[in-house]
């Protein structure tokens, strides 16, 4: 290889890190941006020089508790959440090389929510113990999807279908507990169940954000070897990578901040099926797409809380926005798969 064709690969190489660079800081900028909106937008629009000091603990008559006690909450769930959607979505469409292959498509968040609707409904507990249930539900799920689809050989398209019946048949599960439940239970669970932000409160969001603190940083460090693990087992082993451990790793870490931000916000649509393609259009090839997609998570989800909150005459709960943006790629991304024969 001369050296006028090292420098024409250097030069494409500087010019997708300058991309990936611009994209990533655009997403943190709006990202930014959507969190001071969900502080300063409300039934009442305060100052922001108002906001500022309730959050630096002033008590301000009115202002100290709408921020403080309804705002903050709101917009941290959303933040840690979204970013654990994101993250955690484009981990498995990337490793198992196929777009349906997400939390959502494959029964990994109807297993976290089905246990704790149990918690909610039969055992009327909430908090740590919902959290914990989630997290032992979503491994478990992931568990036996594994074991399902392994048979003599390893095959994503068994996995996803596999998955997408242990999805029907745990929302099958979720539809009894609702039947079987007390009235009174039924709207908490179905709010629940919808995926949304209301009612978030301080004492909730610590082990989401403790989660994603202490997970998210192993997820973007081993990201790097997503793209290797895409090139199939042997040359990922050849190339130096540690393909078991690096898959027990992200898929561990991955499900244990889906399961914990499921417990939090419940399951909202769509957010973990958009953030890796949306994030793998806007930053291109050649680096890694896990910060990008868990910002894309970021912002799809505070925006869409923005818009069901304000954009209609009637306030509605986060996941049905990202259900309404999330549905029609699903059925576009159905008959592409389709005419490419990869169904």
């Amino acid at each position: 290889m001369n050296n006028q064709s090292i420098e024409f690969i250097m030069a494409g190489r500087r010019q997708r890190r300058r991309r990936w660079i611009l994209v990533t800081s655009l997403l943190a900028a709006l990202a930014c941006l959507l969190c001071c909106a969900m502080l300063l937008l409300g039934s009442t629009i305060y100052p922001v020089s108002d906001v500022i000091r309730a959050l630096t603990g002033e008590h301000l008559k009115g202002v100290s508790f709408a921020v403080n006690t309804i705002r903050l909450p709101r917009m941290l769930a959303g933040l840690f959440a979204g970013f654990a959607f994101g993250l955690a979505g484009y981990t498995f469409q990337t490793m198992l090389r196929n777009p349906l292959a997400n939390p959502n498509v494959i029964g990994i968040t109807s297993g976290s929510s089905a246990a704790a609707v149990f918690c909610i409904i039969i055992l009327h507990a909430s908090g740590a113990i919902v959290s914990i249930a989630s997290v032992i539900a979503g491994l478990a799920t992931v568990l036996l999807i594994y074991i399902l689809s392994k048979g003599k050989t390893f095959s994503v398209g068994r996995l996803i279908l596999i998955g997408i019946g242990i999805q029907a048949m745990l929302d099958a599960v979720i539809s009894y507990l609702l039947l079987v439940s007390a009235q009174q239970d039924i709207p908490a669970a179905l709010r629940w169940l919808t995926g949304s932000l209301n009612g978030s409160g301080m004492q909730e969001l610590p082990p989401l954000i403790i989660t994603v603190i202490v997970l998210a940083p192993i997820v973007i460090v081993l990201g790097q070897h997503l793209s290797i693990l895409e090139l199939g087992e042997q040359s990922a082993s050849s190339l130096g990578v540690d393909t078991n451990k690096t898959r027990v790793l992200l898929i561990l870490s991955s499900v244990c901040m889906i399961a914990m931000a499921t417990a939090t916000t419940g399951p909202i649509a769509f957010v973990s099926f958009l953030s890796g393609p949306i994030a793998k259009r806007l930053a291109g090839a050649g680096f890694s797409g896990v910060i990008p997609a868990g910002l894309v998570g970021v912002n799809l989800v505070l925006a869409s809380d923005l818009i069901g909150q304000f954009a209609f005459e009637y306030r509605f709960p986060v996941g049905i926005i990202t259900g309404l943006l999330g549905a029609p790629y699903l059925i576009f991304l159905l008959i592409r798969m389709n005419r490419r024969g990869e169904l």
